[in-house]
This record gives C-alpha cells, sequence and structure tokens, in this order.
C-alpha cells in the first residue's frame, strides 16, 4: 500500500508501529514478563483477537478458543461480502452470532492501534499476511497463533522465529497434530527401537484439491461490494481481483500461498522432523509434473505443449531432501515428499486388504516400519502381527490435555504449561518445508543448502528468492 494514501482509517507500518510502542508505554510488555519467570496474571481469561475470521480455519481456530474459556474481544476481516457473510450463515454456530460483543474491523493495523485489551491474536489469513500480521502483534507484546504454513517464504519464517524470542511472546503454529497423542507414540517407539535405526522417510498427501499448474487468468469481473481488494492482496503484488484467487482457491498461487507441500507438509511431516531432530537439510532436489494443452500453429495445424507457467504451483511434485547425520544415533537420512496423487511404492509389510491412507508417513528403519496418518495419528507398526507382538513402552512424553492445541497455547499464555509448537520449532520447521517449494521452482536441480547461514551456496538464481520482497508501503 502506498504510504501516501489519503484514506483516513490508513496507517502506515512505520507510523503504526512507532507511534503505537510510543503511546502504549509499558502496556506492550506482557504481562507474564512484569511478574517475572512462572508468573500468572491475576485474571484467567486472555483477550483473543482473531484476524481472517470469514474463510477457512479462522473460525475454527476462534471457536476453540472460546470453548477453552478465551475472551474473543475483536474479530478482523477484509471480506464482508455477502457470499462471505451468507456462508457464515449457513454454519452451525454463525461466529458473528457466537461474539455479538466482539469489534468487528477490516484492517488489522487498525485494530491493534484502536483496541487496547488485546491480549493474544489469531492469525488465519492468506499465507502472505501471514508475516506482517504476526509482527505487527508481535512488537506490541501481543501472543500470536499463526496458522501454517507459519509464512509463505523462508526468510520470513526466520523473521517471525528471531522476533518472537525479542517480544518474549507466546507462539504457536497451527499444525495441531503436534498437540496429539500420535507423535508422542511415535516418538516414544523409536526411542524404544521399534524399527531400528531410521535412515529414511516418506511422506505425501492428498492435496491440491484445488486447481494448479495454470496460466494467471486474464479476465477482471468486478471485486464483490464488502471485499477490500487492497487489504486482501496487502504484501503481494498487485493483480486484479479473481474468484480464482478469493476465496478459495489461492493456495495454488505463488504470490499467495505455499502449495500442496505448504498446506500439509506442516501436519505430515511433523513427526519425522520432531521425532528425528532432523534441522536443516543438505541438499534438496525436486521434480514437477505439467499440464498439457492444445496450441494452433501458424499453419493451422494444432500441437500439444506443456503450460507454461510462473504464477501457480504444479498440479503435483515429488521432493527429496537429504539429512545430515545428528550425532551418534541418528544417522543421515533421506526424506521424500509425494503430493497432487503420487504415492511412495507400497510396502511390502503392508496388508493387501490394507490401503495407504489419503496423507500419511512412512518410517524405514533398519528392523521394521512404522507408518501414520495425516497429523501423525493411529501410527502402527506393519505388517499388523508386528503391532501385535509388540510390547509398548510406557508413557513417558508429557501429554497435552484432550490434545487441544488453542487449549495448550492459551495454558502457556497463563503460564501452567510449554507450547507445542512454539515458533523456536515451527520457524525452522517451515523453512525446511518451504525449501522444497525452492526446489520446485527449479526442477531437476539439487539445490545445495546452509541453513545456518540460510542461503543455496550453488545457485545464485534460487538463492535470491529465499529473501521475501513486499510490495511498496509493506515490510516487515
Amino acid at each position: 500500500m502506498d504510504e501516501q494514501n489519503t484514506n483516513p482509517t490508513f496507517i502506515s507500518r512505520r507510523a503504526f508501529v512507532g507511534g503505537v510502542a510510543a503511546a502504549a508505554g509499558v502496556m506492550i510488555v506482557p504481562r507474564r514478563v512484569l511478574g517475572g519467570p512462572g508468573y500468572q496474571a491475576p485474571s484467567d481469561t486472555v483477550n483473543v483477537a482473531t484476524v481472517g475470521y470469514v474463510h477457512g480455519m479462522g473460525t475454527s481456530n476462534t471457536n476453540a478458543c472460546a470453548t477453552a474459556k478465551a475472551n474473543i474481544v475483536a474479530l478482523c476481516d477484509v471480506d464482508e461480502s455477502e457470499a462471505a457473510m451468507r456462508k457464515m450463515k449457513r454454519s452451525k454456530t454463525p461466529i458473528l452470532d457466537r461474539f455479538p460483543n466482539a469489534v468487528r474491523y477490516k484492517d488489522f493495523r487498525v485494530m491493534l492501534e484502536k483496541q487496547k485489551d488485546i491480549d493474544a491474536v489469531i492469525v488465519a489469513t492468506p499465507d502472505h499476511a501471514h508475516a506482517v500480521v504476526a509482527m505487527a502483534a508481535m512488537q506490541l507484546g501481543k501472543h500470536v497463533y499463526v496458522q501454517k504454513p507459519l509464512t509463505r517464504t523462508i526468510s520470513e519464517a526466520r523473521a517471525l522465529t528471531e522476533a518472537a524470542r525479542r517480544y518474549k511472546v507466546v507462539s504457536q503454529m497451527g499444525n495441531q497434530g503436534r498437540s496429539g497423542e500420535g507423535v508422542r507414540l511415535i516418538q516414544e517407539w523409536i526411542e524404544d527401537g521399534a524399527i531400528g535405526e531410521v535412515r529414511e522417510v516418506h511422506c505425501w498427501t492428498n492435496r491440491p484439491i484445488w486447481p494448479q499448474g495454470m496460466a494467471r487468468p486474464t479476465d477482471t469481473p468486478a471485486v464483490p461490494d464488502g471485499l477490500d481488494w487492497d487489504l486482501w492482496i496487502g504484501p503481494a503484488p498487485m493483480r486484479p481481483f479473481n474468484a480464482a484467487y478469493h476465496p478459495f482457491s489461492w493456495r495454488s498461487w505463488i504470490d499467495f500461498g505455499a502449495g500442496a507441500l505448504g498446506d500439509m507438509a506442516c501436519h505430515v511431516m511433523d513427526a519425522s522432523y520432531s521425532v528425528l531432530k532432523l534441522g536443516s537439510p543438505s541438499s534438496v532436489l525436486a521434480s514437477v509434473a505439467y499440464n498439457v494443452v492444445e496450441v494452433q500453429r501458424p499453419d493451422g495445424t494444432t500441437s500439444n505443449q506443456r503450460l507454461k507457467y510462473n504464477d501457480s504451483f504444479p498440479p503435483a511434485t515429488v521432493v527429496h531432501y537429504n539429512f545430515p547425520a545428528r550425532g551418534k544415533k541418528l544417522p543421515a537420512l533421506k526424506f521424500h515428499w509425494y503430493d497432487g496423487g503420487i504415492l511412495p511404492e507400497r510396502p511390502e509389510e503392508l496388508e493387501p486388504e490394507r490401503r495407504l491412507p489419503e496423507s500419511g508417513t512412512i518410517f524405514v528403519g533398519s528392523k521394521g516400519k512404522l507408518i501414520s496418518e495425516t497429523y501423525s495419528e493411529s501410527p502402527r507398526l506393519i505388517p499388523e502381527k508386528r503391532m501385535q507382538a509388540y510390547k509398548r513402552p510406557k508413557k513417558t512424553i508429557p501429554r497435552v490435555a484432550g490434545g487441544l492445541h488453542e487449549q495448550n497455547w492459551l495454558d502457556t499464555i497463563k503460564g501452567k504449561t510449554k507450547a507445542t509448537s512454539p515458533f523456536d520449532y515451527s520457524g525452522p520447521f517451515t523453512e525446511t518445508v518451504l525449501l522444497g517449494n525452492l526446489a520446485v521452482a527449479f526442477p531437476g536441480t539439487k539445490l545445495m543448502w546452509d541453513g545456518v547461514g540460510m542461503k543455496v551456496t550453488n545457485n545464485a538464481e534460487a538463492n535470491a528468492l529465499v529473501q521475501h520482497n513486499y510490495r511498496e508501503g509493506w515490510k516487515l
């Protein structure tokens, strides 16, 4: 956005952060910090605001926080179109009916500037706005819950990780399986030696369930009344409104989303990344599928050609990561990702009557294999006779009551526990996930990766995409 915009509700980020921080003074410091380690505020109520409540996970996250006794004080969304309102009214518990006292906003900057009672912010916008919203909230001392993937680009993930430490806020990424039972069982079993040393992992998803691999639309329909398209575009390059972007298919577009990998790997990869302490890979290599279109030659004949695109993610990808050894007990590991309907080779140990789940993980160990589903749930050794014969170890890893991810975040804000997916964990994890998308942009080229330096060491063109560039008027 242009910082010279004359709209009276417009606030440049520079003026917003500087002015509000100065005006708020000591109020921007989280109450738990003022009281020292372990301090719990006198009130057990957390005032929560949601940015991006109309579509997607925003409603679910908000309802979950309310069920966990949070006080929903503000709701912010750029879309108040008739279609958006009609969709909400069709839901079982319309969010505006459930929280009639929550103040409504379109611009998150205005919300943060005006409403001083906000303790914590849910960020459930499309991916391209995650970083700017979360950063603005953290700079004011607000705790943040950000939907996965944490950010759209690698450098944004690093920036949010460092900011959460700097501002000493409670952070959580919305990969809810992290608070579930499955990932804990997988860790206990692998550490117990159930499948021996793990040197290979396969993860896959049934996504995308939206179109991908197409050219940018050329038609320019009118922006629906009630939708602020300029605010929806936010920090991304401006382009005309089209239903191909909003409300559903924004994940397929490189400017707005992170494709099938960004959508689901923060769920599916979580157990392998955490249990095997993967950290940064040393290299990554991708192959992609292409859509084919019929084109007419100058002589009137036709031919089939691969569709050229640079705006949309491919319809299907396979990504191979190489991870170095992590100490003496964790050997070098090959990790393989599949999406768009591509599946790993079916394990010989899987019974003929059993099907691979739509999304899941196969851990390949020196003594056997372990399989789990999308959110690390339903883990089991294969074949089933191995599972039946296995003497499970005692449950030694602390559990999250009910596996409730939002409750875990709120309880951490209150000083009762530790967040299961804070940015110290989910930030580096997101960097690794998004490195796969960087490889997808250069199919067939192995990219060598320096995780500490956050750079591609053998391809200058790829390295240039690590750092994020914002539209004029927007920056972290």
